[in-house]
């Protein structure tokens, strides 16, 4: 048992870190009326918590080096507590984004690499192997528990409670933190300043703008912001597009920084000459896919399944357990897989998987979702995501050495906390966006009178904010419109939902066949940390290391 304690400590930290980004998915419309806010305003949180974590890992990373993974291992544990606090205690959506997508966003960059890095200072061999495998199995199943825990705590308690939850378990897992081993010297390096706003903001840009492009238009102009009177929409395009392009400038001049400061023999943010080892670079490019259609699919389900067919927390947990068991089955499955067939073999098996089953799910896009064809979409949806999780982890890590094994840790964090606010920006975006568009098509082919399509196009010019399906008519009603009238326009806006849910699940299509092209590096035989005098004697800064 003690051999195992320490897997068990980073295994409860990994699964809170993880459980926090699909817990409060199903809880969206309870969280919205307590807080009186909006979905697009939860959708914000929802996508800043992982934002937060993609844009500062990296610096986490390093700062794990620094000071000690042990001892940055438990700071980020009392930070994330503390967030985990005011989180619980919110009287608004302000403290919400405060306690969670802030201050536990901070606390998470410092466990999430340590956790990786603790693992192998910790275990060897094919001990080293079970553990990170352990390690991916969690996170699936915190992810799968995410839905039912959110849910039962909602409807029968408060979501608050999950919360409280947390404190208490990141309390023990720092009280009993003296059992890990940190064996790795620490370094007695700077951090550049620089590379971490570069790297920082130019994420923050990239991510933010497509999180407002459903309100701003990703080139030309819709709803811009203004100053004064002033609508800020340089040269006639869309504010997204300018910060997308703007942030992908900073990230470019980011790796060149990094080149810079290995030429120079001074400590890079990250070792940009990792992405030179192919399986490295096709593992996390896989891991930053998969979260993105995880986030995606836990934000666009959860919101149809409350806001149009009027489910609560709990019934929404139950609608997407089908998925929770699958992928908690299917870690386990792809474990035990990986010793008959290539990680390669069992990722794409997984790729395939979620892409039929994102179809079948598409298929399943009806009024009241089909239940038979629903439920085997989410089963086939958690089966892709398990047998991605149980191979992941241990691709990224065993294409390095121990000493980079915190590095790319920190890696890891940014691509699945990248991949996850990108998701739930995105899909949510084309969610929201497709909704304005359905929903002004269909009042405007509809035969409504002109009078009172012209009160919708007036009421709705700020675009169409998502409400409970069944709170349309009343609205309607309470702004004039006659009873036919008003049943007439809930049953467009009806519609529209269901339409912008399966342009939203196309969209969740289309991101699956990409992550196709990226699995291509992945081992075609079972990985192992090569051993080769490079390894023992790492080349000097700025040289590029050879494809793997």
């Amino acid at each position: 048992m003690k051999k195992w304690s320490v897997v068990i400590i980073l295994g409860s930290a990994q699964f809170v870190m993880v459980l926090d980004g699909t817990v409060m998915n199903v809880s969206i419309s309870t969280v919205v009326e307590d807080l009186d806010t909006s979905v697009a305003a939860m959708q914000g949180a929802i996508t800043f918590y992982t934002l937060t974590m993609a844009a500062a890992m990296l610096l986490g990373a390093k700062l794990g080096d620094i000071w000690g993974r042990r001892r940055a291992f438990v700071i980020g544990s009392c930070v994330y507590a503390v967030g985990s606090l005011v989180t619980a205690y919110s009287p608004n959506i302000q403290f919400l984004f405060l306690g969670w997508s802030l201050i536990e966003g901070v606390g998470a960059v410092l466990v999430i690499p340590a956790i990786a890095a603790l693992v192998a200072d910790n275990y060897t061999g094919s001990a080293r192997i079970t553990a990170y495998a352990i390690i991916g199995a969690v996170s699936g199943a915190a992810v799968a528990a995410g839905p039912l825990i959110g849910g039962f705590v909602t409807t029968y308690f408060s979501w608050r409670y999950v919360f409280v939850a947390e404190v208490v378990i990141m309390a023990v897992v720092v009280l009993f933190s003296r059992r890990l081993t940190d064996a790795t010297p620490r370094q007695h390096v700077r951090i550049d300043l620089l590379s971490v706003a570069l790297s920082a903001v130019g994420l923050v840009f990239v991510v933010f703008g497509m999180l407002q492009s459903k309100t701003w238009g990703w080139v030309i102009p819709l709803l811009s912001p203004t100053i004064g009177e002033v609508e800020i929409a340089p040269l006639g395009i869309s504010l997204t597009a300018w910060l997308v392009v703007a942030g992908g400038v900073l990230i470019v001049a980011f790796v060149r920084r990094q080149m810079f400061l290995a030429r120079e023999r001074r400590s890079p943010l990250v070792h940009v000459e990792m992405f030179s080892i192919r399986q490295l670079r096709s593992g996390l490019s896989v891991l930053g896919a998969q979260y993105a259609i995880t986030a995606g699919l836990f934000f666009a389900l959860p919101v149809y399944l409350q806001m149009t067919l009027g489910m609560d927390a709990l019934e929404t947990g139950v609608r997407i357990f089908p998925l929770s068991t699958s992928l908690i089955l299917f870690s386990v499955v792809g474990t035990r897989l990986s010793t008959l067939w290539s990680p390669r073999r069992i990722v794409r098996a997984g790729q395939l998987l979620l892409v039929f089953s994102s179809v079948l799910l598409l298929g399943a896009a009806t009024a009241d979702l089909r239940g038979a064809l629903f439920a085997v979409g989410m089963f086939s949806a958690g089966a892709a995501l398990g047998l991605l999780a149980s191979q992941l982890g241990n691709v990224n890590m065993s294409s390095v050495t121990e000493k980079e094994t915190s590095e790319v840790g920190g890696l890891q964090g940014v691509f699945q906390n990248l991949g996850s606010s990108l998701g739930t920006a995105l899909i949510g975006s084309i969610l929201i966006g497709a909704l304005a568009t359905s929903f002004a098509g269909g009042v405007a082919a509809s035969e409504l009178p002109a009078p009172a399509r012209s009160l919708i196009g007036e009421a709705t010019q700020q675009g169409v904010a998502i409400v409970p399906a069944a709170d349309v008519d009343e609205l309607a009603r309470a702004g004039g419109l006659t009873d036919a009238e008003a049943e007439s326009l809930a049953s467009i806006y009806l519609d529209s939902q269901l339409s912008s849910l399966r342009v939203a699940l196309f969209g969740l299509i289309v991101i699956s066949l990409v992550a196709l092209l990226f699995s291509r590096g992945i081992p075609s035989k079972k990985p192992y940390r090569v051993r080769t005098p490079e390894a023992e004697h790492p080349p000097a800064p700025g040289a590029t290391r050879r494809s793997r």
